[in-house]
C-alpha cells in the first residue's frame, strides 16, 4: 500500500497493492495496521455505497460535532471527480479544495478525515461509490456547501449536474460560518 500526502493536510490518497492475474485481481481495501503505521487511526463504524448515473453531483456534505465523520472512499465500478474542502477554521489551507478521479481502474481511495466537506460528480453510467465513516449518520447533524460557489473555484467540468433538493440549497462559502 502506498499513501501520498496532498497539498491539504491530513488528505491522503492511497494506492492499494493490486495482485492481478488472468482469473481478475485482489487487493486489501483497508488493513487497519497499515493504515495506523500510516496516521490513519480510527475506528470505522459505518460503510455506505452509493449508484449513479453520469452526471450526477453529490455534496459538498459534512456532519457537525460531535456527529462529525472522516471517510475512506474508493469507486467499486465506474468513475467520479472526488473533492475534499478544508472547512477547518485555523488551518492554513482553509477554503481550499483538492480534487481526484477515483475510478475502478485504478482503484485509488482517498481519506477524507474530519473537518472537510466532501463531495463527487460521476463521470460514468452506474457508478457504484463506496465509503466506510468514522460515525454514524446523523440527520440533524448533516450540511452542504453549494457545490458551486464561485468562492471555492472548484471545477467541476460540468455546468448542469443532477442535483437532488438538499444540494441545490447548500449553503454558500462566504456565508458559512465552520464549526470545525
Amino acid at each position: 500500500m502506498k499513501i501520498i500526502t496532498t497539498p491539504i493536510p491530513d488528505l491522503l490518497v492511497i494506492h492499494p497493492n493490486v495482485f492481478a492475474d488472468e482469473r481478475g485481481y485482489f487487493y486489501e481495501s483497508y488493513n487497519e495496521t497499515a493504515f495506523k503505521q500510516n496516521g490513519i487511526n480510527v475506528n470505522f463504524v459505518q460503510d455506505n455505497q452509493s449508484l449513479s448515473q453520469a452526471g450526477v453531483l453529490r455534496g459538498l456534505h459534512f456532519q457537525k460535532p460531535p456527529y462529525d465523520q472522516g471517510k475512506l472512499v474508493r469507486v467499486i465500478k465506474g468513475a467520479v471527480l472526488d473533492v475534499a474542502l478544508d472547512i477547518r477554521k485555523n488551518s492554513p489551507t482553509y477554503g481550499k479544495h483538492f480534487s481526484i478521479v477515483l475510478n475502478e481502474q485504478n482503484k485509488t481511495m482517498f481519506w477524507v478525515p474530519s473537518g472537510f466537506a466532501h463531495g463527487f460528480l460521476t463521470l460514468e453510467d452506474d457508478t457504484i461509490f463506496s465509503y466506510k465513516c468514522t460515525n454514524f449518520y446523523n440527520k440533524s447533524a448533516e450540511d452542504c456547501i453549494l457545490w458551486n460557489d464561485s468562492t471555492i473555484q472548484i471545477n467541476w467540468g460540468i455546468d448542469n449536474p443532477v442535483l437532488s433538493e438538499k444540494d441545490k440549497l447548500g449553503k454558500t462559502f462566504t456565508g458559512f460560518e465552520t464549526c470545525f
